[in-house]
């Protein structure tokens, strides 16, 4: 570094720099820009912002246009639509991470991408308002889902960046509360424009790229003009979706965990449009819905709420998992002896909780294994893809489970899957 840049570096850029260059995801950054405080309410809107895509997008709207373009064969084509978009959202994160990663901006390493992301997610989604054949709705839907974790992979970035290891489960807890209201309220709004899908995407497209823009100008980061420029290399590139599982144990088993306590949750929730007209025999869905999500969404801000803070204070995350798995079990038990509305809503609301928990305490859990500052959101984005490859594979699995054995045979897969996960935490020995 010359003089002159040395001159124009603040102390606080030089513990920036000597964080990327040195620290792993369980040391902590320097103090944000704008503060901690300011940064863990923000958050909630930012998530929002992706995550009611998913909730509205995924699980309602995206289906009903598949459904109402051919009936007869809703299940196969949505699991082919959603399969294929899912599986370049896969993906997306980890590149996106990349890209981040070795981003050099005035504006920090992130918020380029958050905002881009955002910006082309949102005119997908005014694309697809006009598609009107199969391969239009494929095309459109695909470049939904990878635009948009262009811009989920480097804002999951923004803990192990900016966030101390003592505040991080009150962050996961906020986030996980963006998340979940996210995408419960998305199914919210997705059931009110069920009967306009066009206009449900316009407003998700103005909704997405408001909240990911406001987060990006109120929370600045750092420059990261400054940070050395390491040349690209192919196999590095090839890289991104490989940490070695005997360096990186702990890595390994996050990565596993999360992908079968996902796996649970959405075998059966990213079938639910379907499992109430088909399965429950509810004839309007959405005039159910709605109160579906607020039920959900009391369970989840109940359970989030307590254990992120009680987590952070006990200094423990797998008790929570642990926890949380239990509950989703015993939720996903109760459609098969009561395959009632009631028995649904109860269905919802213990899971909803369950899954609260996991979120509350699992992205805090996540940062601490990551390997280097230097890879965070390469890192976190081959760890997000615990949570889309569930998405990308529930559909064509859960799509064969219902044509060989019905819906009832979702569940005890899910129960199943949400255990499993639990255990394979075990080992972690960056976490509590």
């Amino acid at each position: 570094m010359s003089s002159l840049e040395s001159a124009e570096t603040t102390p606080t850029d030089e513990a920036e720099l000597a964080f990327i260059e040195e620290a792993a995801g369980n040391e902590d950054p320097p103090t944000p820009i704008k503060g901690v405080r300011r940064l863990l309410w923000w958050i909630i809107p930012a998530n929002m912002g992706i995550f009611i895509i998913w909730g509205s997008f995924l699980s309602l709207l995206l289906p009903a246009q598949v459904a109402g373009l051919d009936p007869a064969h809703k299940i196969v084509n949505y699991a082919v639509v959603s399969t294929i978009g899912s599986i370049f959202a896969l993906f997306g994160q980890p590149i996106a991470g990349q890209i981040s990663d070795r981003t050099r901006s005035r504006f920090g390493r992130r918020a380029p991408w958050i905002v881009i992301g955002s910006l082309v997610g949102a005119l997908s989604l005014i694309g697809l308002a006009f598609a009107n054949s199969f391969v239009s709705v494929l095309i459109a839907a695909t470049l939904v889902q990878t635009a948009y974790n262009f811009a989920q992979g480097p804002l999951s970035a923004v803990m192990p960046d900016r966030v101390p290891i003592k505040r991080r489960g009150t962050f996961s807890a906020l986030s996980g509360i963006g998340l979940m209201v996210g995408a419960l309220g998305g199914q919210i709004i997705g059931s009110a424009f069920l009967g306009s899908i066009a206009g449900g995407y316009v407003f998700l497209a103005v909704f997405s790229v408001l909240m990911l823009s406001l987060f990006v100008i109120f929370n600045p980061d750092y420059s990261s003009k400054d940070l050395p420029r390491e040349p690209f290399k192919f196999a590095d590139f090839l890289k991104t979706f490989w940490v070695n599982p005997v360096k990186h144990p702990d890595f390994f088993w996050a990565f596993t965990g999360r992908t079968l306590l996902y796996a649970g949750y959405f075998t059966v929730t990213g079938y639910q449009l379907y499992i109430l007209t088909d399965y429950i025999g509810i004839k309007n869905p959405a005039s159910v819905i709605p109160l579906l999500g607020l039920t959900s969404l009391v369970g989840i801000l109940i359970s989030t709420i307590i254990s992120g803070p009680l987590s952070d204070r006990f200094g423990r995350r797998k008790p929570f998992i642990f926890a949380s798995s239990v509950f989703v079990a015993i939720g996903l038990l109760i459609p098969v002896i009561a395959p009632t509305l009631p028995g649904w809503m109860a269905m919802t609301f213990i899971t909803g909780f369950g899954f609260g928990m996991f979120q509350a305490v699992d992205t805090a859990l996540m940062s601490q294994v990551l390997p280097s500052a230097k890879s965070f959101a390469k890192d976190l984005g081959v760890v997000n893809i615990a949570a889309t490859l569930p998405q990308a594979l529930a559909p064509a699995i859960a799509g064969a489970i219902v044509l060989s054995f019905g819906y009832i045979g979702l569940f005890p897969l899910g129960i199943v899957l949400s255990i499993l996960g639990a255990f394979a935490i075990l080992p972690i020995k960056a976490s509590r």
